[in-house]
């Protein structure tokens, strides 16, 4: 017995070490802003119960999606230290291309959605072509770029502004009425958390084929495992009422695929140190240029597949696609998710983290029927701390010489 006890203290202290060995590299990460979404939807449910119902957790995730697949590109931009403001003009663009090719023109579904995402990739190649080979800011080339594609959009749409996409059209189903059977869902997520359990594990295999050292298995098992949970309770909850949102699993995939990309891949690493000091980047022989492009292209491409996914929730295309406060909202979601405005540091998660967060607050006053100016300064309120803790980490980072 007291082999068995001393064996359970032991695997204990490694996942506590584990964690704190976590906690040392990264530093608190996505902790405060969870923190701060617990406390928002608390306050919500108190103030309406209808806040957490299973019916509004399901319109929540949905309408996280759009703005949500936008924001994953802003990280993209932001982790070099750079920034894009026209990504909503660049979505209502691309929900217009889309909507009139598909509903004046007569193209089938497939074409229309590769024309847009096409008209994305060049204007993003543009965005870095102009940056790398005339050294102007990006914040001039992507301001202009707003004003731009804000008038070809217009001029897209035409006289009657508005293309109204048919209802029986597949990506308005994928947008409104597909939902995953609960059994679907639990077996993504076990898969999902299965693949991160084995990439700790041929990790820490590679690393003892190399003679590192290697920490215990017990911190990634205990994150899976929670995960794993998580996911569970979340998606039975959601089951009482329509289940989980297709569009948003979709949402969900490409924030896993952009975080293995930045993790896993050299253009990745590439990102990263090009964020973190570009004349180290560029002596250690690393090619800023084309990093700066391939960046470029894939936050313009993100923000057409995020306004196709609008134009899909809101079966039409028109004037107001990617205006209003999709720019804000966008930005303000990589931001408060943890990303930070001095590049190099951030993740693909933060999109997915900013995103609720803003939307949850939308939602709660929209509950409240609150007015939309309310919404406006809580959101910039949000933005501003989120900015600051930014700017205190990294001054602390400094200090001990981490930055």
């Amino acid at each position: 017995m007291s082999d068995l006890a001393a064996a359970g203290d032991s695997r204990a202290r490694a996942l506590v070490d584990g964690m704190r060995g976590r906690v040392s590299a990264t530093g608190y990460g996505a902790l405060p802003v969870i923190v701060g979404l617990a406390a928002i939807w608390t306050v919500f449910q108190l103030l309406d119960p209808t806040f957490l119902s299973a019916d509004n957790l399901v319109n929540l995730l949905i309408q996280c999606a759009p703005v949500g697949t936008i924001a994953i590109g802003v990280v993209l931009v932001l982790l070099v230290g750079q920034i894009d403001l026209s990504v909503g003009s660049v979505s209502g663009l691309g929900a217009a291309i889309l909507g009139v090719l598909l509903t004046r023109n007569g193209w089938p579904l497939p074409a229309a959605i590769l024309v847009a995402i096409a008209a994305g990739v060049a204007i993003g190649v543009l965005y870095g072509a102009l940056m790398t080979r005339f050294g102007v800011p990006s914040f001039i080339i992507t301001l202009a770029g707003l004003l731009g594609f804000l008038g070809l959009q217009l001029y897209i749409l035409g006289a009657d502004g508005t293309a109204n996409i048919p209802y029986d059209s597949p990506l308005v189903a994928f947008a409104q009425s597909w939902f995953l059977p609960p059994y679907v869902a639990y077996a993504l997520a076990a898969l999902w958390t299965g693949g991160m359990f084995l990439s700790a594990v041929m990790r820490r295999r590679r690393r003892e084929r190399a003679g590192l050292p290697v920490s215990s298995l017990g911190w990634p098992a205990a994150r899976a495992a929670g995960i794993l949970a998580t996911c569970v309770a979340v998606t039975a909850y959601l089951a009482t009422n329509r289940g989980v949102s297709v569009m948003f699993v979709f949402f969900l995939v490409l924030v896993i695929v952009t975080d293995a990309a930045l993790r896993r891949t050299r253009w990745g690493r590439e990102v990263f140190a090009v964020g973190g000091s570009v004349e180290a980047a560029r002596r250690a022989g690393i090619r800023v240029d084309r990093v700066y492009i391939s960046v470029f292209m894939l936050c313009s491409t993100f923000a057409v597949v995020g306004g196709l996914l609008a134009a899909g929730r809101l079966s039409s295309a028109g004037t107001s696609s990617g205006g209003g406060d999709t720019n804000l909202n966008a930005i303000a979601a990589a931001v408060i998710g943890g990303t930070s405005l001095f590049g190099g540091r951030g993740s693909a998660w933060s999109a997915l983290i900013g995103i609720v967060v803003i939307q949850s607050i939308s939602n709660g006053l929209t509950l409240l029927d609150l007015d939309s100016s309310i919404r406006f300064m809580i959101t910039g309120a949000v933005l501003l701390l989120a900015v600051i803790v930014d700017s205190l980490s990294r001054r602390s980072r400094a200090a001990h010489g981490q930055a």
